[in-house]
């Protein structure tokens, strides 16, 4: 006979096999009285089980749906089906579940057995998906449940760190969040040889383990800390920077400028203001003339004289556009003329 605890699993296990039990076909399974069965049931309603009885012959004991989300049993291939679309959410494009799948992707990894994880491994190494996501290289899932752990844990972090150039350093950082924007993982993190907080790019990390020690968590650098990474996205790190007033409301505007093309400020009913960036003048111009928005420079001389440029360029070409296409009326006109 099984003891009380191996008892409880095994039960918990069958209550989600199967829709409904009676007590006699749960005593049997279990090789105990239908007593004990009634008694196992009240120790798993305790621990939070919402276990139904509906009374009678055709009555049983069934797994109900409670306030509160109790642990799940699950066997071998449903744990591994379980981590294998936790991964694909993670790289999804779904607003807050690629989060939320690497916490619960952290939380699962860590307990897999190595044969179940060697499993996951093998199926995500092997699987190509049909769309993949826009924006650049992906983030390895052990690298970000490996991030993630760390957040949770409050570890410190070591790791290699590539830059935009390709450059080299080893950091050590006390982690603080995982923020996904626009596809990309970025991790939030006080840098301890700069004593400043700093964002950098998951794909860009390589973990150098062990981890540790713990640390006390600081208080983070902003409240939303998605407003935060994509304003640094969009001005921080850029050398040019402009501040536009855009002739539209801030819903409008909100509605077709992405995050990480830059921050929108709220100005009056009728506008609002856009601080964007980007590595170059000529860059910022190209940008600011796809938003497709009327607009007014507030600050940043460089591209109005920008603007400027690209405005007589633009004139040229009509200019030179409309004279093509007069000679071509004339050319096709004379040759209507001739055929008569």
């Amino acid at each position: 006979m099984l003891d009380t605890s191996a008892r409880l699993l095994r039960l918990l296990s069958l209550l989600q096999a199967h829709r409904s039990w009676t007590g006699p076909q749960l005593a049997d399974r279990l090789g105990v009285t239908s007593r004990t069965v009634r008694r196992d049931v009240e120790r798993l309603r305790e621990l939070g089980y919402p276990v139904n009885a509906a009374p009678g012959t055709t009555g049983g004991y069934q797994l109900g749906a409670g306030a509160e989300l109790p642990p799940l049993l699950l066997d071998d291939d449903e744990a591994v089906a379980v981590a294998v679309g936790l991964r694909t959410a993670a790289g999804g494009g779904v607003e807050g579940v690629g989060e939320s799948s690497v916490r619960a992707l952290a939380k699962l990894e860590q307990v897999l057995p190595s044969r179940l994880r060697r499993r996951v491994g093998a199926l995500h190494a092997y699987t190509v998906p049909l769309l993949r996501a826009p924006g650049g290289p992906g983030v390895e899932p052990g690298v970000l449940t490996e991030l993630a752990a760390v957040c949770r844990d409050a570890e410190r972090l070591r790791f290699a760190y590539r830059d935009h150039a390709g450059k080299e350093s080893r950091r050590t950082v006390e982690p603080h969040r995982l923020v996904c924007t626009e596809r990309r993982w970025y991790l939030v993190a006080w840098d301890l040889d700069r004593a400043g907080w700093r964002t950098f790019r998951a794909d860009r990390i390589t973990p150098r383990p062990p981890h540790g020690p713990r640390f006390t968590p600081r208080e983070g650098p902003a409240e939303d800390l998605a407003a935060y990474v994509s304003e640094g996205l969009s001005t921080r790190v850029y050398p040019d920077r402009v501040v536009l007033r855009l002739l539209v409301p801030l819903e409008e505007a909100a509605g077709r400028i992405s995050p990480s093309d830059g921050t929108l400020a709220a100005e009056s009913a009728d506008s609002c203001l856009l601080t964007a960036g980007a590595t170059s003048l000529d860059v910022l111009v190209i940008h600011i003339l796809l938003l497709g928005l009327e607009f007014e420079v507030v600050e940043g001389d460089g591209v109005q004289e920008g603007l400027r440029a690209a405005h007589g360029l633009l004139g040229r070409a009509l200019e030179r556009g409309e004279r093509n296409g007069e000679r071509k009326g004339e050319r096709n006109a004379d040759a209507f003329a001739e055929s008569e």
